[in-house]
């Protein structure tokens, strides 16, 4: 049994090791470790959660103990996909070169550019990014990578799902031609392979298990429940929650993946107000909020981690007991690597996944994938929304309903105030409307509905002035006397 005393690691890198509790090296790092250290190139295909990260940053210690670096001029770089993978492995490089004078830096969205400027400007041993803030740092003038005599390319295929493969290649073009390549990878899509063809020079293939194949350890199940139509959502976080008490004790902790982050937040909702202890992370969360969270999750004040597929990769959290897959994930690889969370380091785990009948192809593509059916749970817990449509409709009369009561009402009014009028006795005393009737005798003429009485500006009826009589309009049907003089006089001269 091969273990890491035998694979010529520095000293220093073997203290910090044994301080860990590892003694026997994972198979990707038994087989990546030695070529890395002669200096070749190194293609290591291996599932997520077998040790990917120490099999670079073992070497990468070793190589570089000796040597520093020069301002903005880093000597090592490690391309990651997410900022939580390549805080990862940032952790890692500060585990295992605890006892070396090595420095790093970690170049990831969401902090300060002053802050990383400042690192870089005094020379990193080891700059650990991804690629968007790093061709960002380049492109500001703030970093030179000419003397990088390591490349480290980690989740290749993650890269090439959020599209960083030109990324990856221009980087690829802005390092030495004589660089040492460390390319690791969960799967070998085509695209990968071109780039391994391409930017490799005689790698070192290392493959320790079948492309896209699931571990032993887990338990996998799928639940295939009824469509509820616009209620389907609404009936998962219900099963989800069933799926959750069932297995009561058994859930230690676990991790919920969603395929849209609007059903992250969602989904972490519902858990909360139904008491599980549960917070959402996502791509557009705050960097800050995302590390609290991922903290807490590691160190148990946390339950339930509801995710979307920023954080399948990269977290290394050893204890995980559950993965549930609310939704089936739209890509058959990220079903590896997704429930790959569970059921690490030889332990055992359970990972459940709901799906409804628009899934079934996506259903059939992962098994495929795996080459084996995923075993069907019970669903007889889950009751079919048949009174969802009868909601619904009763939700649609409720606006007619009310628009017709108010019309009525509205008609009743009219009817109530106009009673009075109609009804007056016939020996009332009129009003003087002597100025009005022209106006009126007119518009009866013209068949027009008389006008109803203007309220003044106030709200409060006819106002302060309403003992003055009717309100006449321009001149009226009379003359000012003083106007009538003026044309008398005319007519005189």
């Amino acid at each position: 049994m091969t273990k890491f005393t035998d694979l010529k690691l520095h000293a220093k890198v073997l203290k910090a090791i044994d301080e860990v509790g590892y003694t026997e090296p994972t198979p990707i790092q038994a087989g990546a470790i030695p070529p890395a250290l002669e200096g070749r190139d190194v293609l290591g295909i291996a599932q997520t959660g077998t040790g990917k990260t120490a099999s670079f940053t073992l070497p990468m210690i070793t190589m570089l103990n000796r040597g520093r670096a020069r301002a903005r001029m880093p000597r090592s770089l490690v391309l990651a996909p997410t900022r939580e993978l390549a805080a990862q492995v940032a952790e890692n490089f500060d585990l295992y070169a605890k006892y070396t004078k090595l420095t790093k830096a970690l170049l990831i969205g969401g902090v300060s550019f002053k802050e990383q400027d400042q690192l870089i400007d005094k020379g990193v041993d080891v700059l650990i990014a991804t690629p968007g803030r790093l061709l960002d740092h380049f492109e500001r003038g703030k970093l030179i990578l000419t003397d990088v005599k390591v490349m480290v390319v980690d989740e290749a295929d993650r890269m090439l799902d959020m599209g960083f493969i030109p990324d990856i290649e221009r980087i690829f073009g802005l390092t030495p031609f004589t660089r040492q390549t460390l390319f690791f990878s969960a799967t070998m899509a085509p695209e990968i392979e071109r780039i391994t063809n391409t930017f490799l020079s005689n790698p070192s293939r290392i493959e320790v298990a079948r492309q896209a194949t699931t571990s032993e350890t887990i338990t996998q199940l799928v639940y295939e429940i009824p469509a509820a139509g616009r209620d389907t959502g609404k009936k998962k976080r219900d099963f989800l929650r069933q799926l959750i008490d069932q297995e009561g004790e058994k859930v230690t902790n676990g991790i919920i993946f969603c395929n849209r982050k609007v059903d992250v937040d969602t989904v972490a909702k519902s858990l909360k107000k139904h008491g599980h202890d549960a917070e959402p992370i996502h791509g557009d969360l705050d960097q800050s909020y995302r590390t609290r969270t991922l903290e807490g999750f590691r160190d148990g004040k946390l339950r339930f981690l509801v995710a979307s597929d920023v954080a399948a990769r990269g977290l290394d959290i050893p204890n995980v007991s559950h993965v549930f897959n609310f939704d089936v994930p739209s890509h058959s690889e990220d079903y590896v690597h997704r429930i790959g969370r569970t059921g690490r380091a030889g332990r055992s785990g359970t990972a459940m996944m709901i799906s409804t009948p628009k899934d079934d192809k996506l259903l059939a593509g992962i098994e495929s994938l795996i080459e084996n059916t995923i075993p069907r749970g019970e669903t007889g817990m889950v009751k079919p929304a048949d009174a969802a449509p009868e909601k619904a409709e009763a939700k649609e009369d409720k606006p007619t309903k009310s628009r017709s009561r108010s019309r009525s009402a509205s008609k009743s009014k009219e009817t109530k105030d106009a009673a009075p009028a109609e009804e007056a006795p016939k020996d009332a005393p009129k009003a003087d409307t002597s100025n009005d009737a022209p106006k009126e005798e007119r518009r009866e003429a013209r068949g027009d509905k008389p006008r109803e009485e203007k309220r003044s500006r106030g709200g409060r009826g006819r106002g302060r002035n309403e003992d003055r009589g009717p309100k006449v309009v321009g001149l009226g049907d009379h003359l000012p006397g003083f106007i009538e003089k003026s044309f008398e006089e005319r007519r005189a001269d």
